[in-house]
């Protein structure tokens, strides 16, 4: 741990309490205006290097703590272990690296250490580490609202459903109130008809009554005589009628009610809920580039010695269905898309993770395809159409035609910017937010090249210059690997999660991968090394499985399992 940085170390060794004014890192102690004078002319300390106090005391707390002599024998730090990556004093080697033949003299060891490509590497590790917490935060934050979104839709969705019930139910309820109200309707003018009929009949039998009496009082015997026989005739015939009002089913009652139908009865006991919540749950698309902790200075990167280290495990054969294969990807579920460059009846694969086939999509022309988000697949044409294809792969459908005014053969998504080739067009980029298109650079590109994206890099091939290119996005060259007696006629091209580059070389029959730099490469398949390659044209590594899909341009690919 550091002395007490407030006061002169000198001066407390004498008893006398001065304030520090520098500190001296190497002295491990603070010095006041005197003895820092005399610190700076002295022949064992003039080379020391010190700092303001108060620059000093702005260091962070773990670095204070630091502790810079042995703590074990309360000597200086002179030597380096390589093999045990900790400095040591002499005791310390005389100790415990006796045997150790990787050390250096700690001068050595720290001289231009801020310039290193470990303190670099640091640096840009903490940097994209930043950046990577700010994407998460504001996927995060946009989930939020889609959430938002999708809670409301929902709601939405529920109350369109219950109200389409509601209007079922309405329509249904009309329906029986009309048929009741015609039912009703119908009865009562039965009823009304038989009331006056027998009013009628009731006003004749009065009549009769009435008369009866009249002829009694006031008719003569001829009279009554001959009316009593007309008279007889019509009580006969009333009577008969009033006799038949009972069989005929006039006095009938008429008892309503109402039987629901079976099906309406058992929706209570049958429907328990009114729908559900499903929550489908997919890997999240941002990818963190890793980057090793430890990078030992002025040597080879780790990331470009781990291509040596790279093996390839044979997980499954895939019969493609497909001829003539230029381009193939993963989906998040395990399928595998395969694209079919023929026209006019080119088109889409879709295997299921077993090796059945799941669907085919017909698009005239598909040259290269990517998996965007929530089923969404985007498809390129090559030189046979102006337009990339938007498909959904989970109702098998087109869902959108965006047109881009060129060619277009293999693309990559950045962020959320779709980027392809566009051959004379140069280098192109698609907002998927609006379907613009902008140009990244105007330089022309080979037919027929694929791209992959990583980090702040753009890598794509040229299959007549056999080459491979890797630029910035402002389309700035940063390495071109040539190399004919080991890749020709480059396709297709993906990145894993540490920079390294795959690529399908058709004519040379096999798969090379090249180191982050490009410095270096390695074949990590050929002919018949694992598999039968034959005119490979298309691959894709899956960065949450780690897998390296490879596809022939007819008929078979293979996925591998790629570890380290």
């Amino acid at each position: 741990m550091a002395s007490n940085w407030s006061i002169c170390g000198i001066c407390d060794f004498r008893h006398v309490t001065k304030p520090s004014v520098v500190w001296c890192a190497e002295c491990d102690e603070g010095l006041c205006d005197n003895c820092k004078e005399h610190h700076s002319i002295s022949k064992s300390s003039r080379d020391h290097d010190t700092v303001p106090i108060d620059e000093y005391q702005n260091l962070p707390t773990e670095v204070l703590q630091v502790a810079q002599s042995c703590r074990k024998h309360n000597q200086k730090y002179q030597i380096f272990c390589k093999k045990h990556d900790c400095p040591c004093c002499k005791k310390c080697v005389v100790e415990d690296h006796n045997d150790c033949k990787d050390i250096d003299d700690i001068d050595d060891a720290i001289k231009n250490v801020k310039s290193s490509n470990a303190f670099n590497e640091i640096e840009l590790t903490l940097s994209k580490m930043v950046k990577y917490i700010e994407r998460v935060k504001k996927d995060r934050e946009e989930h939020l609202l889609s959430i938002k979104e999708q809670k409301e839709q929902i709601e939405t969705k529920i109350l369109q459903a219950r109200q389409a019930m509601n209007n079922h139910l309405d329509l249904l309820q009309q329906s029986i109130t009309d048929t009741l109200s015609l039912t009703i309707e119908k009865e009562n003018k039965n009823v009304l008809h038989f009331l006056e009929l027998i009013e009628k009949t009731d006003k004749e039998i009065k009549d009769f009554q009435s008369n009866h009496l009249k002829i009694k009082e006031h008719a003569s015997e001829l009279q009554t005589f001959l009316i009593l026989k007309q008279m007889e005739h019509d009580i006969v015939t009333t009577k008969e009628y009033l006799q038949s009002i009972n069989k005929s089913g006039s006095l009938n009652h008429h008892h309503f009610s109402l039987k629901i139908d079976t099906t309406l009865e058992k929706l209570k006991i049958n429907v328990k809920v009114f729908g559900k919540i499903v929550n489908d749950t997919r890997p999240s698309d941002i990818p963190f580039v890793r980057h090793d902790d430890k990078q030992a200075q002025l040597i080879i990167p780790v990331t470009a010695k781990s291509i040596d280290d790279l093996t390839l495990t044979l997980v499954q054969s895939i019969n493609t269905y497909s001829e003539d294969v230029r381009g193939c990807t993963m989906l998040p579920d395990g399928r595998m898309v395969f694209t079919c460059y023929s026209y006019p009846e080119g088109y889409l694969t879709v295997i299921k993770p077993d090796g059945r086939k799941d669907f085919k999509i017909n698009t005239e022309a598909a040259f290269d395809v990517v998996y965007l988000k929530e089923d969404i697949i985007a498809v390129t044409s090559g030189r046979f159409s102006d337009n990339i294809k938007l498909i959904d792969t989970k109702f098998k459908r087109v869902k959108k035609t965006i047109y881009v005014g060129s060619s277009n053969d293999g693309m990559a998504l950045k962020d959320k910017d779709l980027i392809y080739c566009g051959r004379e067009k140069g280098l192109k980029k698609i907002s998927l937010d609006d379907d613009s298109v902008s140009t990244i650079t105007n330089s022309k590109l080979s037919e027929l090249s694929h791209i992959a994206a990583f980090s702040d890099n753009f890598i794509y091939t040229d299959c007549k210059k056999n080459t491979v290119t890797c630029t910035t996005q402002q389309g700035q060259v940063k390495w071109i690997f040539e190399n004919e007696s080991i890749l020709k006629c480059p396709f297709s091209i993906s990145v894993d999660n540490e920079g390294n580059v795959y690529v399908v070389g058709r004519d040379s029959c096999n798969v090379v991968v090249i180191s982050p730099d490009g410095q270096r490469h390695r074949q990590i398949l050929h002919g018949f090394s694992i598999v039968h390659l034959q005119k490979p044209s298309a691959l894709h590594y899956d960065l949450v499985t780690n897998k390296l899909l490879i596809a022939n341009s007819q008929n078979k690919a293979f996925l591998f399992n790629v570890t380290s």
